[in-house]
């Protein structure tokens, strides 16, 4: 495997998580009797531009299909981030009624939606097509495909370039780096700006947090490594912000190198200087995470058997893709978490893939009154313990694995 930045051989490993199906390829009552393909959940990191990534075992025209259950409206606190954040872009860089906002990966319109409040005209690009649809519906003008050069091409041949080029949590689900951030330059106008948000890698180790694995990640990003990626393209980040959401995420604004409008800030300089004093630019930080990993997940499952045999009764909360590698390198089954309720209908009455725990809605949780509900989508823990907090009338109990067990 080489890597898929800068094709050096890959030859040092950052962490194995054993087998996994991709994440958010849920199942109906049919496929639970048909063959499940597992896919090697193995992370590398290179040695020479300190990219951690994955190989692409499982296609990404496989995994982002017309059947992809993921919709971020059904988020309170993304949608909130997501109004803010058109909010704080109109005033920093004075978009109005001539602008253009293009979204890459811009799922059901949950973003996009809040510029068009806004009188800003828009543009999303998705490659699924049902949550395209609902875009659609909602009035925002979509592009059903993959993005890349050929992409960016053509839509920059019709003039639609732009003024604001946005993707959050996209760029680490892109197996061909190079040509996505190629497009990326062909798109953004002479003085435009990129805005890109991804879960940071610092916090990714300094937390445990390995179930934002899974094969719909195919890199897991450091500013270290972004910088370089970017600058390749001829583009530089400018300016970056650290924001709270997935446990702990970067901002980067980005433009073309010609750009002589904009200063670069003193932020990029130094968080940069924080991953060099976590170590991120040395190979030693990166061999200590299997263990890590391996500590939460003995501690998960040491708490379910233990509950199991005390006859308490455990469900899961919000079917998550992080919540579905947590699960699957653990090796756990209904027989320890009877179901996951999420608020979705289109996860509901389905089966998470690997383990086939099946998928309810929320009347479930209150027929049958656990002990313990466990919340697979750490990062939202407080929003989802506020939603259920009437299992505390039952002397129910909330459960997070990562970083670490905590029962409250």
């Amino acid at each position: 495997m080489n890597c898929r930045f800068c094709k050096n051989t890959l030859k040092k490993e950052f962490v194995d998580l054993g087998f996994s199906p991709p994440s958010n390829s849920f199942l109906n009552d049919e496929q639970l009797n048909q063959p499940e393909t597992f896919y090697p959940l193995k992370i590398m990191v290179c040695e020479k531009c300190m990219l951690v990534q994955i190989d692409e075992f499982a296609k990404y025209d496989e995994i982002f299909n017309a059947d992809y259950v993921y919709f971020s409206s059904f988020s309170t606190s993304w949608l909130a981030h997501a109004k803010s954040y058109a909010s704080m872009m109109k005033e920093r860089f004075a978009l109005n009624s001539s602008s253009h906002v293009i979204e890459i990966a811009s799922n059901d319109g949950y973003l996009l939606q809040y510029f068009m409040g806004l009188k800003i005209p828009v543009l999303g690009i998705e490659p699924t097509a049902n949550t395209a649809k609902v875009a659609q519906d909602k009035g925002i003008n979509t592009v059903v495909d993959f993005f890349g050069v050929r992409l960016a091409e053509i839509l920059a041949s019709e003039g639609k370039m732009a003024d604001l080029l946005l993707g959050n949590n996209v760029l680490a689900h892109v197996p061909d780096i190079n040509d996505f951030v190629n497009g990326l330059k062909i798109l953004l106008k002479p003085n435009g700006v990129i805005t890109f948000e991804f879960p940071h890698l610092l916090q990714l180790i300094r937390f445990n947090q390995f179930d934002t694995i899974y094969h719909e990640h195919f890199s897991y990003l450091s500013l270290l490594s972004v910088k370089q990626i970017f600058e390749a393209q001829r583009l530089s980040i400018f300016d970056v912000e650290e924001i709270s959401t997935h446990g702990g995420s970067l901002r980067i604004f980005v433009k073309h190198q010609e750009d002589t409008t904009k200063v670069e800030s003193n932020t990029v300089q130094t968080i940069l200087q924080k991953e060099f004093d976590f170590g991120l630019n040395e190979l030693a930080i990166y061999q200590t995470f299997q263990v890590k990993a391996e500590k939460v997940k003995d501690d998960f499952l040491e708490f379910l058997i233990k509950a199991k045999k005390e006859n308490k009764k455990v469900v899961g909360y919000g079917a998550a893709a992080k919540g579905n590698t947590l699960l699957n390198f653990a090796g756990i089954r209904k027989d320890t978490i009877q179901f996951i309720v999420d608020a979705s209908p289109y996860k509901q009455n389905k089966f998470l893939p690997g383990t086939h725990i099946p998928v309810v809605d929320e009347n479930e949780l209150k027929l049958l009154k656990p002990d313990y509900v466990v919340i697979m989508p750490w990062n939202l823990k407080e929003e989802i313990a506020n939603q259920l907090n009437y299992i505390h009338n039952w002397s129910g109990k909330f459960v997070v694995a990562i970083p670490q067990l905590i029962i409250f």
